[in-house]
């Protein structure tokens, strides 16, 4: 009868569908996906670290909330990083979104409120002195790689994909048109933005003209889609590599080791002047390249100083009411 049942509201799921075991299901879902090889990289290295020895063996159709609960478990209590479990967690749940889509289980079993999210620390903001300072003391051919970061709020893998005709000088302004690609095995590829909302112009402060000029003047091949970096040797910059610069750079300029600044926290930098400056949110979106509000959202967030301007003006309004009040 209840077969019957479900077959009448159309949820009858056939039982031995669900018997393939979750490794031979997940390899052909990422092979399904149109995914970037990074990503896909990705996917394939969290699956296999942190997935494939708990339930990697077991059906589909034995994978309980119950079971997934024990499997995140396990592996916060090894030590996993948040961040990683959460990002494996979702991970796990689009497969098995899937899943429920093909008719081979009738739930999802990833069914952890909240799991498939973790706020991360916030990380510290570079002052401007300290922008520059790092950027006097990193080798030369990386000093505008290093402004560009913070005041133009680029990724490092668009950095190192730009062009000699990604910056018009006349207007001051740069395009990022693709991003360059690492694989774990150290292939380099260029490729679209993370996003549909990466490809965009980027407005510079008329204040960098003279630092592009140079860098172009001393560093650029005279071709028109000759790189805006390479290294020394003339290879494109790979991040392993380029991490040992930044930190002899870091060390130079006398950043706080504690302060664990790193490339991409001059992204953040520069997005919080930004929305300190009184851009918008959906203005922050278009110059981060980010098509979803989360995270142009954590750039508004008001800085100390920022926060203590507003309790000063605050104040003097007070004293003003209490004045006229005394009166």
């Amino acid at each position: 009868m209840e077969v019957e049942a479900d077959i009448l509201k159309n949820e009858w799921v056939d039982p031995d569908a669900g018997k393939v075991e979750f490794n031979d299901y997940v390899a052909r879902w990422i092979k399904e996906r149109d995914l970037k090889p990074r990503t896909r990289e990705e996917y394939e290295r969290l699956i296999r670290l942190h997935v494939r020895s708990q339930i990697g063996e077991v059906p589909l159709n034995q994978i309980s909330p119950q079971r997934i609960r024990t499997w995140r478990s396990n592996l916060l209590e090894a030590g996993t990083g948040r961040p990683t479990v959460a990002k494996t967690y979702r991970i796990l749940h689009a497969i098995f979104v899937t899943a429920v889509d093909d008719d081979l289980i009738r739930r999802n079993p990833c069914r952890i409120k909240g799991a498939g999210y973790d706020k991360a620390d916030e990380r510290d903001t570079a002052t401007l002195d300290q922008v520059f300072a790092i950027a006097e003391r990193i080798q030369p051919r990386y000093r505008l790689l290093v402004l560009l970061a913070a005041f133009a709020q680029l990724r490092f893998g668009e950095l190192v994909a730009l062009r000699r005709t990604s910056i018009d000088l006349a207007t001051m302004e740069l395009r990022v048109s693709m991003a360059t690609g690492e694989m774990e095995d150290g292939t380099q590829f260029d490729d679209d933005p993370k996003s549909d909302a990466g490809k965009r112009p980027i407005s510079l402060p008329t204040g960098l003209r003279g630092d592009v000029q140079v860098h172009l003047d001393r560093y650029v091949q005279p071709g028109s889609d000759s790189r805006l970096f390479l290294g020394p040797l003339g290879g494109i910059p790979r991040r392993r590599n380029f991490n040992r610069i930044w930190k002899a750079a870091l060390e130079r300029a006398g950043i706080p080791p504690e302060m664990d600044l790193h490339l991409h926290d001059l992204r953040h930098t520069g997005s919080t002047w930004s929305a300190q400056s009184g851009a918008t949110l959906k203005e922050l979106m278009a110059r981060i390249g980010h098509s979803s509000t989360r995270a142009a959202m954590i750039y508004q967030h008001a800085s100390r100083d920022r926060d203590q301007a507003i309790a000063a003006a605050l104040d003097a309004l007070i004293v003003e009411a209490r004045t006229q009040a005394e009166k």
